[in-house]
């Protein structure tokens, strides 16, 4: 019993953060007699969040390193009028747009990553100036008007959907998706378990193992159960788990991520080591500047237009989540996993009180007080720790 103490407590982080998010979304369920996790009402969560924890994977690498991004919400803007002035005005294939709207957002990586890691400007001063610097040239490109609207194949980035198999109206290929998830999941599990034990690890005892990957698969194949009872799989989730993907493994199984951690928690002794700290906060940066831009394209597909307010705040969203999820301000720690439950903590909070009727006032003043005790309970952690 002693052990799975000290696992928990070694893990207060992740697991807290889950616990809270379960919270949460039940509070909600009883609140709104269900709807909440109704297959439209679900549909639409994913669709309305999905740019904020897209943003939020590219921001947790920035605060791991101890710096912060203020903005990613005025990139967002700037990609989305780019996009509109080469797609609409200049009739640009969608493709082509894309992938220069993406070019962009990596220019203002290597733009805003050389003050901060080669000229050793404060990130908050950088990206400050960012924040103004886009807004001010989206402002500029669009004449302080909006473009709409999008070919139509470009609005697919966020309201499309995967294909069906067959001609129902249940959403096949999401249930297989989901069945061949689960059986990845249950591998890994097993193949995790093994290594550390032959490593000499401190593991959790099976039945809590088995017991964990039970309700993990329950609620994957829940989740999918129900959107294929609306249109299934939304491309915006793909995006977003492919991006958990890639981002995850770099972080626990390379050099790259090691470094990344390294930076954050003490960079006097990274250097020391012989990491390059300057050479890993500016691709940091880049990185953040090409997964801002994805999320403005995709902020701009589903508005279907440009528009000078677009990503407005959405720089405090993504910071909120990241901070939600786990990440420490002083740097080195934080996962794109907690990230992400970060971001689904404000994205179930914002759909659940508007769904109740709780109005945009308090529901600022109540996600502002969400973040305060986050950033507290890491403070209190670190205080205790120390002790």
């Amino acid at each position: 019993m002693q052990t799975v103490i000290n696992l928990f407590r070694n893990n207060i982080r992740e697991y807290g953060m889950i616990i809270a998010l379960v919270f949460i979304t039940g509070l909600f369920w009883v609140l709104t007699d269900g709807i909440t996790f109704n297959p439209l009402n679900l549909t639409n969560l994913i669709l309305q969040n999905g740019f904020i924890l897209v943003l939020a994977v590219g921001m947790v690498l920035v605060i791991i390193t101890g710096n912060i991004d203020l903005s990613v919400g005025s990139v967002v803007a700037f990609v989305g009028a780019i996009a509109g002035v080469l797609m609409i005005n200049n009739n640009v294939p969608v493709w082509l747009a894309i992938i220069l709207a993406l070019l962009v957002g990596a220019l203002i990586g290597v733009w805003q990553g050389f003050w901060i890691a080669y000229v050793g400007l404060p990130s908050f001063i950088v990206t400050l100036a960012g924040m103004l610097i886009f807004r001010g040239l989206t402002l500029y490109l669009l004449d302080g008007k909006s473009l709409a609207p999008f070919p139509e194949s470009f609005g697919k980035l966020s309201s499309g959907f995967l294909p069906n198999i067959g001609s129902g109206d249940f959403h096949i290929l999401s249930i297989i998706l989901s069945v061949g998830l689960s059986l990845v999941l249950i591998y890994l599990e097993i193949s995790k378990r093994k290594t550390q034990l032959q490593n000499n690890f401190e593991v959790f005892p099976l039945w809590i193992m088995v017991t964990k990957l039970a309700l993990l698969i329950f609620v994957i194949n829940w989740f999918t159960y129900q959107l294929a009872l609306n249109k299934g799989i939304p491309i915006v989730l793909v995006i977003v788990f492919v991006l958990i993907l890639i981002y995850t493994f770099i972080m626990n199984n390379t050099v790259m991520g090691r470094h990344i951690y390294a930076t954050g928690g003490n960079k006097k002794a990274a250097d020391l080591s012989g990491i390059k700290t300057k050479r890993v906060v500016f691709w940091v940066f880049v990185n953040n500047g090409v997964i801002a831009a994805l999320a403005g394209l995709m902020f701009a597909a589903r508005l279907n237009s440009a528009t000078p307010a677009a990503g407005n705040m959405l720089e405090l969203d993504a910071i909120a989540a990241v901070f939600i999820g786990g990440a420490s301000m002083a740097g080195g720690v934080g996962t794109v996993i907690g990230a992400i439950v970060g971001g689904l903590v404000m994205g179930v909070m914002n759909n659940g009180m508007s769904l109740i009727g709780v109005g945009i006032d308090w529901q600022q003043a109540i996600k502002g007080l969400v973040l305060l005790l986050a950033v507290g309970f890491d403070v209190y952690n670190k205080n205790k720790a120390g002790k």
